[in-house]
Formats: structure tokens, C-alpha cells, sequence
């Protein structure tokens, strides 16, 4: 997939066994989530996997770039108590790195999908607070869900659902019960979808058909799901890149306090030298205006099958949580109709 998108750029299959960085500006490296999402195992930093970015700082020992960005799900904030980012912020600051952090809002950058991410970018020689805190349009109102396409997660229906008005949730590589999926659309007609693949890389920026390549790797879509669950949000990467070349950068300390010891870590932070500060500053660096979910999709989207609504339906009856007006009966429409269907 990488070969066919980046024809002539070395690539390097593993970063364990990689010896040194090559000579660049910007490393930029998005470690694996699974020890840190909620719908990974939550094992935290010290997982196999989340635990890979221990190799980054290996590298940067022997390399020099002006900027080191990182990117991750918005749980690491929390998990374990906020150890994830306690661990990489420690190690930044051992090396002897200014860093700042800021989770950021997909939806900020006119794509309908609630995609909320921890992005820590840290240098030797520049200020990165400029970079990540010039920008801030605040987060608006909450739509009514009145007439609205609301997202929700049909993997889900005892922990959480992820419900999102006029928008979906996160799209994800993996799912609570361990399969890539797509979220499902309660649609203002009443019917219950899920967005088809090349919907799925436009509600991530990308093109649609962008990850075709990948359908000849394994049978199915199944790697291009994972590829989308994956990936930075197209606007959200062209706006780090605008940043860090841009020189209209303003931030104004004042705006900053320092982090209590033992506080649970806010949604934007910068500090150096052992010495944390909070950033007042919403997710949203921006407010690009977009069309709603129901007219932002293109392909025709499938229905939930009669399974998978009859697989959420039943742990709602076991469920504690609260489900907004009308979806139970909704879903529950939904499955008569589906069961009508294949009987037909």
C-alpha cells in the first residue's frame, strides 16, 4: 500500500531492528493504540504493542530532527491514570525537549466524524506552543438530533455507544469484539446503515478508492478498514504541516497555569524541564463549515444486518446505559424489516 502511494521512497519493515533515522526536519510517528484505546486491551504503555515507541527514543538518541511529532487516541490521557502520557513526556524531557500537546477534534476541520486525537509535538530548538495553540475557534453547541444522522457504535451496547449527532464516531481499526467495523448511521428516514469503504476515506479526507491497493494484500475489505481505522485525518495533518511552516505563529503564556502533581492530565499541555503548564484550549483549532452526515455521504450505504442489530438489541437488555429517544424501537423496526426481506 505504501509502495503504491510512495513509488521510490525506501521503506523499512520493522522499527525494531531499524539502526538510525535518515536526516530530516520532521519525524513523525502515530505508535500503535491497541494497549491504550478503549476498545483495545487497555494494558497501557508497557503493552507489545504501544510499547514499540520506546524504539522512537532509541532513535532520536542518535538524531537531531527540529521537530518530533506524535499522535494517539485521546484515552491515553486517562488510562492507567494518565501513565502513558507521564512516561512519553518524561522521556522527552530527558532528551531535552520543549513539548506540547493538544487533542484535536476531526469534526473542527469539516469532516462529520468525531474523531478525537492527542497530538504531542516537541523540539530541541523551537517553541512548539505557537504551532499547536495559535489557532482556537472554540467548540460550538451540540446540534439537536431532531432530523439529524446520528453515529453510533453496533459493536457496543454495555460499556458505551459512542453516539454522535449529525456525525459518526470514531472510525476504527479494531472493535470491541475484535473485528475492523464501521460504525452504524441512524438515518432521518429512520433506517439503520453503515457507510460503504470509500464513504469510510472520505469521512477520514482521503479520496475515495485512496486505499484500493490494499484489497489485493488479504480477500474482502477487512485491511482497508484497519488502513482508515488507522490513519490521521487528512485536514488534521495538512493543518499540522500549514503550522510548523507558517511564521504568523502567536501564543500567549498568560494562558497557561501549571499542572498540580497527581492532577489528571487536560486536553492541551505544553512543558520543559520537568515543569508541566495547562493551555486553555478547546479542540477545535478551527471551524470549517460542512454539509450534514446524511448529504455528505455518496455511495449507497448497506443496511445493519439482521445479526448485528439483533447482536446490539440483546445486550441493551443487559445494559445499564441510557439510549437516546426512539433508537431501541428504531432498530427494532429495523430488524422486522430485515428479517421480512430474507424471508421474502
Amino acid at each position: 500500500m505504501l509502495g503504491d502511494r510512495f513509488r521510490g521512497v525506501p521503506q523499512h519493515g520493522n522499527i525494531t531492528d531499524l539502526e538510525d533515522l535518515p536526516d530530516a526536519a520532521v519525524v513523525a510517528a502515530g505508535f500503535p493504540c491497541q494497549d491504550l484505546s478503549q476498545a483495545g486491551r487497555t494494558k497501557g504503555i508497557s503493552g507489545s504493542q504501544s510499547s514499540l515507541v520506546e524504539h522512537v527514543f532509541r532513535l532520536l538518541d542518535k538524531a537531531s530532527p527540529q521537530w518530533l511529532l506524535l499522535e494517539n487516541v485521546s484515552f491515553m490521557l486517562r488510562l492507567d491514570r494518565g501513565g502513558a502520557m507521564a512516561y512519553l513526556v518524561d522521556e522527552l524531557t530527558k532528551r531535552g525537549f520543549r513539548w506540547a500537546y493538544r487533542v484535536v477534534d476531526s469534526r473542527s476541520f469539516g469532516l462529520p466524524q468525531r474523531r478525537q486525537r492527542v497530538v504531542l509535538l516537541a523540539s530541541r530548538e523551537e517553541d512548539p506552543r505557537p504551532v499547536l495553540f495559535g489557532e482556537d475557534a472554540g467548540e460550538p453547541s451540540t446540534p439537536s438530533p431532531e432530523g439529524q444522522a446520528c453515529g453510533f457504535y453496533w459493536t457496543e451496547g454495555l460499556r458505551g455507544l459512542g453516539w454522535a449527532v449529525d456525525s459518526i464516531p470514531t472510525l476504527k481499526g479494531g472493535s470491541s469484539i475484535g473485528i475492523p467495523s464501521p460504525p452504524a448511521i441512524w438515518m432521518p428516514d429512520g433506517s439503520i446503515v453503515t457507510p460503504e469503504i470509500r464513504d469510510a476515506e472520505r469521512l477520514q479526507g482521503f479520496d475515495a478508492d485512496w486505499t484500493r491497493a490494499a484489497s489485493g494484500l488479504k480477500r474482502g475489505t477487512g485491511q482497508r478498514w484497519r488502513l482508515i481505522g488507522n490513519a490521521v485525518s487528512v485536514p488534521v495533518a495538512e493543518w499540522l504541516g500549514e503550522r510548523l511552516l507558517g511564521r504568523d505563529r502567536e501564543f500567549d503564556p498568560i494562558e497557561s497555569r501549571e499542572l498540580e502533581r497527581g492532577r489528571p492530565w487536560p486536553n492541551a499541555a505544553w512543558g520543559e524541564a520537568g515543569c508541566t503548564h495547562v493551555v486553555k484550549s478547546s479542540m477545535w483549532p478551527r471551524s470549517t463549515l460542512r454539509s450534514p452526515l446524511s448529504e455528505f455521504l455518496e455511495y449507497d450505504p448497506a443496511p445493519l444486518s439482521a445479526r448485528a442489530t439483533a447482536g446490539f438489541l440483546e445486550r441493551t437488555e443487559r445494559s445499564s446505559l441510557r439510549f437516546p429517544p426512539g433508537l431501541i424501537e428504531a432498530l427494532e423496526l429495523h430488524l422486522e424489516g430485515m428479517k421480512s426481506s430474507q424471508a421474502a
